[in-house]
């Protein structure tokens, strides 16, 4: 699977661009502000109706105008025709001209991957990056989990709503919390199971790269202590019976303080929680381990390749890292890379590279 072709419709700074790929690696060459990186965000956006940059939709529309359109062609066995419409009101998605009705029925089509610079904050940052990141890649490859996610995060909305008011029938409390318990035994399944593919992929390639010296291992952590039995049935009795035990905490407090919302990832190193611990070196590796991983995670679970976007990375790789990415991505994968120059890329390593170049939102190819 590749993206063959792409148009754009005031999108950022691209008021009318198309632009045809190369199925192997395309490098996107220019200045800041000058619009590589929407390039590169313009295919996020196409595969999961979301920017990995920004969460707010009308930072993607062209300024002083109504709506975003991206187009393009893709090819599988056959060509398909994707297309993402975004209005300051909503989103319309279709596939082979057939719009679908919901975006949950979309997104997963066109599978991606996307590396950059401030994908180390899944090491580094908020236990809801890590959640987004598993999120994220779950959805892709299971539009159920989607829903599920979807329908969790409705019913914790409700239910935190429900517990401020004066007066709580417990009735219907009581259903709220059923459901909630139902929902996070089900997500926690899923994660759970996506957890133990990707340390398998992960801990591989890590200690590949740091040439057998790091051991990568992955906790998921749940307010579930000592989850050994994953089966939704088993897991479900297990919520129920926290939210019995802390019933009074969440009417004293008046929000939801359990559930899958609150849980976390954690990476060691060699025994070590590389987020505490770990050298920007031994950082930077079992990023890119996870990212890589989540390539070959996809294959396994879809039977296809997602596309891989390099925004802005490998100028940050040292020359080990960045042979282990490119020769592992090469005549794989499609790769977009986005960079200022090329001094920072190991041509060598890349075989009939397609460049591009980027300049005041107008796109150009040798």
């Amino acid at each position: 699977m590749y993206v063959e072709q792409l148009s754009l419709s005031h999108f950022r700074n691209y008021t009318k661009q198309t632009v045809e790929f190369s199925p192997k690696i395309n490098i996107m060459i220019g200045e800041n502000a000058q619009g590589k990186t929407n390039l590169i965000e313009a295919l996020h956006v196409l595969a999961l109706t979301k920017s990995h940059r920004t969460h707010n939709d009308k930072d993607l529309i062209q300024f002083q105008q109504e709506f975003t359109k991206i187009d393009a062609l893709i090819t599988k066995q056959n060509k398909i025709p994707l297309q993402l419409i975004i209005h300051h009101k909503g989103k319309k998605a279709s596939i082979g001209k057939i719009e679908q009705k919901k975006l949950s029925d979309y997104v997963g089509f066109l599978k991606v991957v996307v590396f950059a610079p401030e994908d180390l904050d899944i090491i580094k940052g908020t236990p809801a990056i890590r959640r987004k990141f598993i999120d994220m890649q779950l959805g892709q490859m299971n539009k159920l989990y989607l829903n599920y996610l979807s329908t969790y995060q409705k019913t914790l909305k409700q239910r935190n709503t429900y517990l401020k008011e004066a007066q709580l029938d417990t009735v219907y409390f009581d259903i709220l919390t059923e459901e909630l318990a139902k929902l996070s035994a089900i997500i926690l399944h899923y994660r759970l199971a996506y957890i133990q593919q990707i340390t398998h992929y992960a801990s591989t390639i890590n200690l590949s790269i740091s040439q057998q010296k790091d051991a990568l291992s992955i906790a998921y952590i749940s307010q579930l202590d000592n989850v050994t039995d994953t089966s939704i049935d088993k897991l479900e009795q297990r919520f129920m019976q926290l939210y019995h035990n802390n019933k009074e905490k969440e009417l004293y407090q008046r929000k939801t303080l359990y559930g899958i919302h609150r849980d976390d990832v954690i990476f060691y190193v060699n025994g070590k929680n590389v987020h505490d611990f770990g050298s920007q070196g031994q950082q930077r590796t079992v990023a890119l381990s996870v990212k890589l991983a989540e390539i070959d995670s996809i294959f396994d679970q879809t039977g296809e390749y997602p596309i891989l976007l390099l925004d802005d990375v490998l100028s940050e790789l040292d020359d080990l890292r960045q042979t282990y990415l490119l020769k592992t991505v090469e005549n794989k994968v499609q790769t977009f890379i986005t960079t200022t120059n090329l001094e920072g890329i190991q041509k060598h390593l890349i075989e009939q590279p397609k460049i591009f170049h980027i300049k005041e939102g107008s796109v150009t190819y040798d």
